[in-house]
């Protein structure tokens, strides 16, 4: 049964990357039209209460030339202090990809994974009528998957 669900999230995956609804970015963070970062959701709230949770402009920081939004005060001011303990890895973009296409693939910052202190974010939606949770088979080998992805990152940029 195991086996069987890999095939699957092996064939799911390579279609979804050819799919031209999902183009890669040349971007280093995932953002999106409007330039903010992972759908403006809140980098410091993932750590502080482990949920997914948007921020607003009024509570926005410029890193490196990216735009990120916090919920309130308190967070902005965390991040300020060390944005790189929040940053997403692999710039927000699906670990799972990054690990087995080596590719830049939209996350949904509702699936997140708080790892060794650092944050992973994951595609979960619907491809071709489909659920797909890319969250599921990063787990089954996270070990290797990370350095796999940690590698094709470096590489990357």
């Amino acid at each position: 049964m195991k086996l069987t669900k890999q095939i699957v999230y092996f064939v799911l995956f390579n279609l979804f990357l050819v799919s031209p609804t999902f183009a890669q970015s040349g971007k280093g963070v995932y953002m999106n039209s409007d330039n903010i970062a992972i759908n403006g959701h809140d980098v410091v709230n993932y750590f502080t209460q482990n949920n997914a949770l948007r921020g607003s402009k009024g509570f926005s920081v410029i890193h490196e030339g990216v735009e990120y939004y916090f919920a309130n005060a308190e967070n902005q001011e965390s991040f300020k202090a060390n944005p790189a303990k929040y940053v997403p890895q692999y710039g927000g973009y699906c670990a799972f990809a990054m690990s087995a296409k080596n590719a830049k693939v939209p996350s949904n910052p509702g699936t997140f994974k708080l790892y060794n202190g650092k944050l992973y974010l994951f595609f979960n939606d619907y491809y071709e009528g489909t659920p797909f949770n890319t969250i599921i088979p990063w787990n089954a080998d996270e070990a290797s998957m990370k350095v796999k992805a940690d590698g094709n990152w470096a590489k990357m940029n």
